[in-house]
């Protein structure tokens, strides 16, 4: 099995999670307020230490990952897959992997990135354009310029769609930070 994959990964925390029967009730709230399927994770359940910001971080993500125009979500899904690669987050981008799958029906495409690397060859051109845009400001932000939009624009994204993917990045830079500081995947067995 490759390092990525598109099986379920499990995470291992390094600071105890906030147990249920013992959350406050601004601790309860806040995972209240995230989606159904994450409340009871043990992710959210150790992010739920600082309910402020988990409210505010599920806010934002809820908005990058959600809104209703611009960048399709499968693409925001290929992006932060990529964003997850190239950061050596396993449970990001076995998730982000998933839901591009879901969403596109194109496993060969995410399956091909999994296995070869992000220079994987099974792309069109818009996919090129959105992982190799993805791949550099993950790695070198600050290298990047306006020249690399270039790309992005001539496989025909819009510039609200150019800022979701953007968003995206942002996000998932910081997604995979905290999940990899606050613990570690845990790849499943064989």
């Amino acid at each position: 099995m490759s390092r990525f994959t598109m099986q379920e990964v499990g995470w291992e925390p390094r600071l105890p999670p906030v147990e249920m029967d013992t959350a406050t009730p601004a601790q309860l709230a806040a995972l209240e307020a995230c989606p159904p399927a994450q409340r009871g994770s043990v992710y959210f359940r150790t992010l739920v230490h600082d309910p402020g910001s988990l409210g505010e971080r599920g806010a934002l993500f809820t908005k990058v990952m959600y809104a209703p125009k611009g960048l399709p979500r499968a693409e925001r899904e290929l992006a932060t897959a990529v964003v997850s690669i190239v950061n050596g987050c396993i449970y990001c981008t076995s998730v982000h992997a998933r839901r591009f799958v879901e969403l596109s029906k194109q496993e060969a495409v995410m399956r091909a990135l999994l296995e070869q690397g992000i220079q994987a060859e099974a792309l069109d051109a818009r996919q090129r354009a959105i992982v190799d845009y993805s791949a550099k400001m993950t790695a070198t932000p600050q290298d990047t310029t306006a020249a690399d939009l270039a790309p992005l624009r001539a496989a025909g994204l819009t510039d609200l769609e150019i800022l979701d993917l953007i968003h995206a990045i942002a996000m998932f830079a910081n997604a995979n930070r905290l999940m990899q500081s606050l613990g570690r995947s845990v790849p499943p067995k064989d």
